[in-house]
């Protein structure tokens, strides 16, 4: 064996703790980089040379260490549950917030909400049936109607408005999806090709795992990992990224509020698309856009639907049984100059009832007070219709009812989404706790290598030594 060979040993090892301390750098230095993965230098030993001989030879002892690698220290397990929880977590939450905005706007139980207004609309009545000749009892009448009235339209107006804004949103988030897709697939094409060189491509993984985490957040989307080292990107089991390829989505269907509030064929409801082909659907199972496609969602055939068409389905309701009810007595008696009377509330056919109510009454002698066959001076009819607000399908158990399933489905939602955020929270903490960078941990590898480095070097000294004690002082004696 060559006195040579620990020459080569002291090297091999001083290149691989050079390359270790630097690894080590490189975590401290990305200590507070957010999706930064620790690494390690997977440090290995050279075997011995073995020559074959008829004799044996001297043992040897190794020809010392080498880097075979850089090892990102993630585990595709905690990764894959962190993506699944954040699917999830990110769709209830935006129907937590929706249910959130439209309680809201609703604004149950105060003194402006319409079960308020409703209410004093009807003690106008009761009023009225005690001073049917009173002007000013009457004037009150109408003015309380038509804040009824203008509250009603308030209600679905906002209902409308958070409808866009949320369409809107799914259309920003289509986009996002595909632009992040992009980037994957791209990333795909960089990894694969340094990796296939040799390199390591380790803190573009990283940049591709957050984005990857960003699909599981807007489509709920999984990740396989290839063999070669890239990823596909399944949304529903059908691939959002193959490899260095992107499938980019779209949105259809309705674009307005009122075709979505109509029960509309599944062509004319809002979904999400393939681009490359419009006619099939995207199977999404989380994540924002499957949440906000919730949201939108028109009636079905049982009337059933997304919160927003739901509630404005419920505001019609209210205004139908309003104007329904009021007509039906108002119709049978007679105004203050003892003619018959008419409707009180119109209803535009065009439009939602809601939006198409209206005080069909400008002046206050055409108010019914009396019946056909009272007086002038009778309230009666006036006290019927102020006890409306008890009687059967009266709008305000119509509203009463809305209010409380709306109460109890966004207390349901704000439920789910808190259990879904800590679990997800639960996620991230342990993909990060195996992910992260400890520089305490750091500082003591730091340490390992670099005393390794000096022992090497120590070797590398105690080896020339050696040769110059045999090359320049060997055979000299008696000189």
């Amino acid at each position: 064996m060559s006195t040579f060979s620990g020459i080569s040993t002291a090297l091999s090892s001083l290149m691989a703790q050079r390359q270790a301390l630097e690894v080590a750098g490189q975590n401290i230095a990305n200590a507070n980089t957010v999706g930064y993965t620790r690494q390690r230098a997977d440090i290995t030993s050279i075997a011995g040379l073995s020559t074959p001989s008829m004799y044996s030879s001297v043992p040897s002892s190794g020809n010392g260490a080498t880097v075979t690698g850089i090892s990102r220290l993630g585990d595709p397990f905690l990764d894959a549950r962190l993506r699944t929880a954040t699917g999830t977590s990110a769709q209830l939450g935006v129907q937590a917030a929706s249910y959130a905005n439209l309680e809201s706007s609703v604004g149950e139980p105060s003194t402006t909400g319409l079960s308020s207004q409703l209410s004093t609309m009807w003690s106008a009545w009761s009023d009225l049936a005690n001073n049917p000749d009173s002007a000013a009892t009457r004037s009150v009448v109408l003015q309380d109607s038509q804040a009824v009235v203008d509250r009603l339209k308030t209600l679905y107006t906002s209902a409308s408005t958070e409808w866009s804004q949320s369409r809107s949103d799914l259309a920003s988030m289509a986009s996002d999806v595909n632009t992040t897709a992009s980037s994957v697939a791209d990333l795909n094409a960089k990894i694969l090709s340094i990796t296939n060189a040799g390199g390591s491509a380790n803190e573009l993984m990283d940049q591709r795992d957050q984005l990857v985490t960003q699909l599981s957040s807007l489509t709920g989307a999984t990740a396989r990992v290839r063999d070669n080292g890239t990823v596909d990107v399944l949304v529903g089991g059908n691939a959002l990224v193959d490899g260095a390829r992107a499938n980019a989505i779209a949105v259809t269907g309705a674009a307005t509020f009122t075709n979505a509030t109509t029960s509309a064929p599944p062509a004319n409801s809002v979904q999400v698309v393939w681009a490359s082909n419009p006619a099939v659907q995207v199977p999404l199972s989380g994540g924002k856009v499957a949440g906000t496609l919730a949201v939108l969602a028109p009636p079905d055939a049982s009337g059933t639907g997304g919160m927003l068409t739901e509630a404005a389905a419920s505001y019609n309701a209210v205004a139908t049984a309003l104007a329904t009810t009021v007509n039906a007595l108002h119709s049978t008696g007679q105004d203050q100059n003892g003619n018959p009377a008419g409707t009180f509330f119109a209803v535009d056919a065009t439009q939602p009832a809601a939006l198409g109510l209206s005080v069909a009454i400008t002046d206050t002698t055409k108010i019914a007070a009396a019946t056909t066959t009272g007086g002038i001076v009778d309230g009666s009819l006036a006290d019927k219709i102020s006890q409306l607000s008890s009687a059967s399908g009266s709008p305000d158990s119509a509203w009463s009812a809305f209010v409380v399933k709306l109460g109890v489905d966004s207390k349901s939602a704000t439920a789910r989404s808190t259990v879904a955020e800590a679990a997800r929270s639960t996620a991230e903490g342990l993909q990060l706790a195996q992910t992260s960078v400890s520089t305490d941990e750091e500082a003591t590898n730091m340490l390992t290598y670099q005393r390794a480095y000096e022992g090497s070097a120590r070797v590398l000294t105690a080896i020339d030594q050696m040769l110059d004690t045999l090359i320049n002082r060997t055979g000299t004696v008696g000189l």
